[in-house]
């Protein structure tokens, strides 16, 4: 059996005030290119396949298009989930009339965790599907009290699968949510957090019964544990935290007697995501940036010292797709904070509490000249407060 893992499309997505419609829409045409050549089995989508719960019109027809390939031109069956961004029921809403088509979506968790069972040669394949469902949502559903948290709810889901798996056939879990193993799990900013005070997270051992664990919400692609427990990742970058990812989708083979094998395949967005740093005379030079994708969406980090007239007018003449600018001192403040306290302010004069302030803020000396500056501007405000 072989299957693509996917997860976390986010159709509908802003960044930074871009809309990624169109960059969403180049990726998926790679991901259906790829179905193409590969002739899976099967498409997993572990949750995520929007946004926001309301998706803009824009983001429904591009889901649809795709769609529309998957199933009736690849004839690839399509198995998603959703994830804490979409809205259960609007997702799922069809889903007995669609399964016919080959497209199971499981949106709302019910007392026994939908089953879709796909065959190939070797017999049955049967894929769990465990949509991102809120801890009391899941205590409510099975009556039990004690389920405080994302791991008691995972826990008591998957003690309800095993009431009835059989270990005899192979058996994949698609799911949505915060697993950690003994590994630190690589996080990102535009990951939506689940809960507070790490009461999010989920123990990996509980998936042990299963050959396969495709899991979605962490946007890095990455194992949780075992090569077979894993996240697929974003098939974007949606923040800077996520600049040095290489985002992919995960092919995954499960033989006949149940042994896993993934292959992770790269995809090449319309427009990277990245970080360029230096002074703003050097950034703007062509032997920079001649060799780059100048649409790239850009971080600007300017390492400057004083003011600079206009910079992201002067940027944006090269890197139209500027999403970010920063500042960067270039010596290094190594020194402890100060506060107004430790620092005996009262017996200091305006122009040491504003040279204290100047040194805290850019690490830079304060030379003569600024100090005549500020000097005089102190003098005229004092010498108008006594004329009021």
């Amino acid at each position: 059996m072989k299957f693509i893992h996917t997860g976390d499309w986010h159709i509908g997505k802003i960044v930074n005030e871009f809309y990624m419609t169109q960059d969403q829409e180049h990726i998926l045409m790679q991901l259906v290119e790829l179905i193409r050549e590969e002739e899976p089995d099967a498409l997993v989508i572990a949750g995520d396949i929007y946004d926001r719960s309301v998706a803009p019109v824009e983001a429904v027809e591009l889901l649809d298009r795709i769609f529309s390939y998957i199933l009736l031109e690849l004839e690839t069956p399509i198995i998603a989930i959703a994830g804490n961004h979409d809205s259960p029921e609007r997702l799922c809403f069809g889903n007995s009339i669609l399964n016919a088509r080959g497209l199971y979506i499981e949106g709302v968790l019910k007392n026994e965790p939908a089953r879709v069972v796909l065959q190939d040669e070797h017999g049955p394949v049967n894929f769990y599907l465990v949509p991102y469902t809120d801890p009391p949502v899941v205590r409510n559903i099975y009556q039990r009290e004690d389920i405080k948290c994302h791991d008691d709810a995972m826990k008591c889901i998957i003690e309800k699968i095993e009431e009835k798996l059989n270990k005899d056939e192979r058996n994949v879990m698609v799911c949505h949510g915060f697993v950690v193993g003994s590994e630190e799990p690589e996080v990102s900013e535009s990951e939506r957090p689940l809960s507070i005070g790490g009461t999010e997270y989920i123990k990996a051992e509980y998936f042990k019964a299963f050959n396969y664990t495709a899991l979605g919400h962490l946007h890095g692609p990455q194992r949780v544990g075992a090569d077979n427990i894993r996240y697929s990742g974003s098939l974007l970058k949606y923040s800077f935290s996520e600049a040095k990812h290489k985002k992919s989708v995960t092919v995954v083979n499960i033989d006949e007697k149940g042994n896993t094998s993934v292959q992770l395949r790269e995809l090449s967005p319309k427009r990277d995501m990245r970080v360029i740093k230096g002074e703003l005379k050097e950034l703007l030079k062509p032997e920079i940036y001649m060799d780059t994708n100048v649409e790239d969406y850009i971080n600007v980090i300017l390492t400057d010292d004083g003011e600079i007239l206009d910079p992201i007018g002067q940027l944006r003449a090269v890197y139209p797709n500027i999403m970010m600018i920063t500042r960067e001192n270039t010596l290094k403040r190594n020194e402890p904070s100060k506060t107004s306290a430790d620092a005996g302010f009262k017996k200091k004069s305006k122009l040491e509490l504003f040279k204290d302030f100047y040194n805290d803020m850019t690490g830079l000396e304060f030379t003569e000249d600024k100090t005549g500056v500020v000097a005089g501007i102190i003098e005229k405000v004092e010498r108008e407060e006594w004329r009021e």
